[in-house]
């Protein structure tokens, strides 16, 4: 509209709406504004929704499969000293080699190294289930962690490729579902097949059809272009020494403490390596043509302060998942089956959080109150927990099991989504990948930590323990009296390996030892609960402190037809 002005026309100024500053507008490099992308219709989302889902399901529950099985397994291949690197082996190769998928995946297509990593795991589970001896698995669980690298990573950047951010959280819900159904069906599927005549091989074999679905749905549903790069650069040497330091610390930390002292040459020498190794990754992605976690994201706020919260995150689920069951079976003398079941109210309340959050974030596009809130339901979920000493019954180990749960689905794809929000386009895999990264190693050294926390107070309790018996076997002595120190002495002395062995093996002690050995596996316990507190408050900071930016993209309207109406999405 035109105003008149003494004869001549005078353009009105537009009227300047206000709102929170777009996403896009954070401290990195300035460049060619992007074109907004086009995203299917929701019809073919949802199919390919049904590949991604299969293929997280078949990753995480090979993870979570694999604890019941394991006394098998090494009763029948031997090895038992190698026990812990059947799980470590597949760990590390996946935390190390996430962010590597996810640069690939630039370059080389989405569709392409979903299918390769599928088609890595799928001969990994065969190589596992076919073992012949420890060696053989703990070589086939490496390769294994490979492909479930690449199954953890890209089914989030393939989501942020056909949905809109703004819709993603009702998506990235089915996600934490997953996790969860994993997470109880692992166990519970473990211990049926072990008990039943298929074996404990079938543990690795029965995930291979439900592998083999995921790769054909993505090969007939999954049609998004993709441009090959001419002669596109590949930073493998970046990729090596960020697998490499990320290694040396998830070794460093699973065997200090335990086969390695930690005041030895062997810790001092792997501690170097791995600061030598961080920086000298570090000098390479500032110089690479297509660093693999390129340096200019960690200039953004978002995606920095979002990183720390997934390694606090990661620390606190990946430990409270791995030691529960642990705690339930040595303390309470449950069962693996019935100690996975007492999971159940952390696992459903994840659910409920994971999916409500999921869509209440769809409606509105506002993220920023929904972590906060769930670090501080963890910080009180592990406070709660903390004090299960001193509650005989279960009621305390559910209150802070719920608790936890439900900060844990406030925060796991949340902040997973509000850093693909923040990045620009040509971030979006490598921002993605290195989130993941991160998590995973939060879980790698929270495992690690936690298990050193709890070993280091069980072998404390155990010593204070014998140490008493040893004394009031004095004082019986000079009075000539008999209260039993000598056969709680004794048989200390006899079970100090056994106190670390399995539940069965503890409780098939004779009564005085077994009680001591029990307390003192409590008490440990609370340590672990205890050290849990300051990973919640640390990862309450560090998303008080993120930008509460709405997300980019909105609901979409669709026709009769089910297509998309042009405009309705940015």
């Amino acid at each position: 509209m035109e105003q008149s002005v003494r004869g001549r026309t005078k353009p009105r100024k537009p009227s300047r709406i206000p709102g929170p500053p777009p996403p896009q507008a954070s401290r990195l490099p300035a460049g060619p504004a992007e074109p907004a992308p086009e995203y299917p219709p929701r019809r073919v989302v949802r199919r390919i929704m049904v590949g991604l889902v299969l293929a997280m399901l078949t990753s995480m529950l090979t993870n979570s499969i694999i604890g019941t099985a394991l006394p098998t397994i090494m009763g029948e291949l031997g090895g038992q000293d190698r026990l812990a690197w059947v799980a470590t082996a597949a760990l590390l190769t996946m935390t190390a080699s996430t962010p590597v998928w996810g640069k690939l995946s630039d370059l080389w297509g989405r569709k392409l190294l979903f299918q390769i990593a599928l088609g890595v795991f799928i001969a990994a589970s065969l190589a596992a289930g076919f073992a012949q001896d420890i060696n053989w698995l703990i070589a086939a669980r490496a390769l294994q962690g490979l492909g479930v690298g690449g199954l953890a990573t890209l089914p989030n950047i393939i989501l942020g490729d056909v949905v809109s951010p703004r819709e993603r959280g009702r998506y990235s819900g089915l996600i934490g579902m997953v996790f969860g159904v994993s997470t109880v069906l692992g166990p519970l599927v473990g211990g049926f097949l072990v008990d039943s005549p298929l074996g404990w091989r079938w543990c690795f074999l029965i995930t291979v059809p439900l592998a083999v679905v995921a790769f054909c749905v993505i090969q007939f549903m999954f049609r998004m272009p993709f441009t090959p790069r001419h002669k596109p650069s590949v930073d493998w040497l970046g990729a090596g020494l960020i697998f490499s330091a990320a290694s040396t610390v998830i070794v460093l930390i699973s065997l200090g403490g335990t086969q390695i002292p930690w005041n030895s040459p062997a810790a001092y020498a792997m501690g170097a390596a791995s600061v030598l190794l961080t920086a000298a990754a570090v000098l390479v992605e500032r110089r690479a043509k297509e660093p693999i976690i390129p340096a200019r994201l960690f200039r953004d706020r978002t995606f920095v302060l979002a990183s720390v919260g997934s390694v606090a995150v990661g620390m606190m689920m990946f430990g409270l998942i791995i030691y529960m069951p642990q705690y339930l079976q040595m303390v309470h003398g449950m069962s693996p089956t019935v100690s996975g079941l007492m999971t159940l109210p952390l696992v459903g309340s994840f659910l409920v959080t994971s999916i409500g959050s999921g869509f209440a974030v769809s409606g509105t596009g506002r993220w920023k109150a929904y972590p906060v809130v769930g670090m501080v339901l963890c910080v009180l979920g592990f406070t709660v927990l903390s004090l299960a000493q001193v509650d005989p019954g279960l009621t305390t180990v559910v209150a802070g099991q719920i608790l936890v749960g439900l900060g844990f689905g406030l925060n796991m794809q949340l902040l997973l989504l509000a850093t693909q929000s923040s990045l620009p386009v040509r971030d979006l895999a490598s921002g993605t990948a290195s989130v993941t990264f991160f998590r995973n190693l939060g879980g790698a050294v929270g495992v690690a930590a936690f298990g050193a926390v709890m070993v280091s107070r069980l072998n404390s309790e155990l010593a204070a323990a014998a140490t008493a018996a040893r004394e009031r076997l004095a004082v019986d002595a000079a009075n000539g009296t008999d209260s039993g120190a000598e056969a709680l002495a004794t048989g200390l002395e006899e079970a100090a390996d056994s106190a670390q062995g399995s539940p069965e093996l503890v409780h098939s002690l004779p009564e005085p030892v077994r009680e001591v050995i029990v307390g003192a596996f409590d008490h440990a316990m609370q340590g672990v609960f205890v050290a849990g507190i300051p990973v919640a408050a640390l990862g309450l900071v560090a998303v008080s402190f993120m930008r509460g930016v709405p997300l980019r993209g909105g609901p979409r309207r669709t026709t009769s037809a089910g297509e998309a109406v042009p405009g309705t999405q940015r």
